[in-house]
């Protein structure tokens, strides 16, 4: 007896159309990302299409923002990807409901509303709240370096501008009087037949690569005053004879006021990313900042800075996950880029308990930590070598690293789409509110 196969017709054409309820799981995540978004406030996604009756039927923005929403939540962060997924994909067009933008369409709705991704995530946090699933007992910080959309090849050094100018200079000139010469052997050869404003285009490009230059030389400029300020420095202080003065009569401070190190870098494609140290070396980065809840391990605050260190950011990360979530932490755990004796302290003062290693795990503790001046590092210190302080500090790997390892092993993400502070800030919002939804789905039996 013959082997009797399923029926399989591929020609066969359907005399009522299938529904696309049919095509997934009934708790596949693509339903409960629909279902999550449909209960956010989306007012701001609507706003720019209030009173226009001149617009040519726009597409949904609810729809576009659970395609956003579900395409980062699987890995997919490319406009043109996205696209070709709303044809391929089947979770991808039960969202679009028979919708196609194009990756225009797609990536010009995400850099309209960057800035509105801030209250999705926070909403998100909000909807953990309401399903029980967010208790805000232990916080637990860390940092990832992520690549900017630069390579780190398009940078220059502060030294190596200079020589690049003065060289650009030259040439620049060089130029201009061997076309000078060549629009008079052509005036006396064949007429006053050209305009003579003509710009070779060998001149062209020296001048165009002159001013971004000298833009990044100003960029450099101004960013070494700021930093000088902040240090508590102002202008002209080298030569301010009533503070103290070095040996030999010098200044007290090596370089002039808003002086640049030869060393310092600009980066000509994304000038808001910085070199920063990576497991590969040396790359064009952003630090991606987080605060994950202890239990959940859901992120209840993020944040982009382009400062390497993480220092900076024990109290101001604290005090988001604090807004976001309307509660105090009872505790704070993280690693020892975060020690800082003025954070230590504030933290004391709110009433939270923090649990910061002092040095690199398995090292030993950095010198000077001991001074009378660093009360509260010596608390912590004390505080870390007890019993149930070691308990506490070891849950912290085991809460944020999970995290990262999600998000760049899991979905793939290592490198930031857009360019420029404010613009990668925004796109770290959604990718965090994205990786909360599908943690949600997981906590609610998904």
């Amino acid at each position: 007896m013959g082997t009797r196969f399923r029926p399989y017709h591929p020609d066969q054409n359907y005399l009522l159309p299938p529904s696309p309820a049919d095509w997934l799981p009934p708790g596949h995540m693509a339903y409960f990302i629909s279902d999550s978004v449909d209960s956010l406030e989306l007012s701001a996604f609507y706003e720019r299409y209030e009173g226009d009756g001149r617009r040519n039927n726009p597409y949904d923005p609810a729809m576009l923002l659970k395609v956003l929403i579900y395409a980062y939540a699987s890995g997919v962060f490319s406009s043109r990807q996205i696209a070709r997924k709303l044809e391929e994909d089947v979770a991808f067009r039960v969202l679009g409901a028979n919708n196609y933008p194009d990756h225009r369409t797609i990536n010009r709705f995400r850099q309209q509303h960057l800035n509105d991704f801030q209250q999705i995530f926070l909403q998100v946090v909000l909807l953990a709240q309401e399903l029980k699933l967010l208790k805000l007992g232990t916080l637990v910080l860390d940092g990832t370096k992520l690549r900017a959309n630069a390579s780190k090849h398009k940078a220059m050094s502060y030294g190596r501008m200079q020589q690049e100018e003065a060289r650009l200079r030259q040439e620049i000139q060089a130029l201009s009087e061997r076309a000078e010469c060549a629009d008079a052997a052509e005036d006396e050869a064949y007429g006053a037949q050209r305009r003579g404003d003509e710009i070779p285009e060998e001149l062209r490009f020296r001048q165009q690569r002159l001013e971004q230059i000298e833009a990044a030389k100003r960029r450099l400029e101004e960013r070494q005053k700021q930093a000088d300020r902040e240090a508590g420095r102002r202008e002209n202080d080298n030569n301010d004879v009533s503070g103290p003065r070095r040996q030999g009569g010098r200044s007290k401070y090596r370089r002039t006021f808003g002086e640049v190190p030869d060393k310092q870098q600009d980066n000509f494609t994304d000038p808001e990313s910085r070199i920063m140290k990576t497991s590969d070396g040396f790359q064009q980065c952003y630090n991606a900042q987080v605060a994950v809840e202890g239990e959940s391990r859901l992120i209840v605050a993020s944040e982009v800075e382009q400062c390497a260190a993480d220092n900076g950011c024990l109290v101001t990360m604290t005090a988001a996950a604090e807004n976001n979530c309307g509660a105090k932490p009872e505790r704070v755990l993280a690693d020892a880029g975060y020690r800082s004796e003025e954070g230590f302290q504030q933290l004391a003062r709110e009433g939270i308990t923090a649990y910061v290693s002092l040095g690199r795990e398995g090292k030993a503790e950095p010198q000077g930590w001991s001074k009378s001046d660093q009360p509260a590092t010596l608390a912590m210190r004390r505080r870390l070598a007890s019993k149930r302080g070691q308990q506490w500090y070891r849950k912290r790997k085991s809460v944020v690293e999970p995290v990262f390892g999600w998000i760049k092993q899991v979905l793939g993400f290592r490198r930031f789409s857009l360019r420029g502070l404010d613009r990668v800030r925004g796109e770290w919002q959604l990718i965090c509110a994205s990786l909360n939804l599908k943690r949600l789905w997981k906590l609610a039996g998904g």
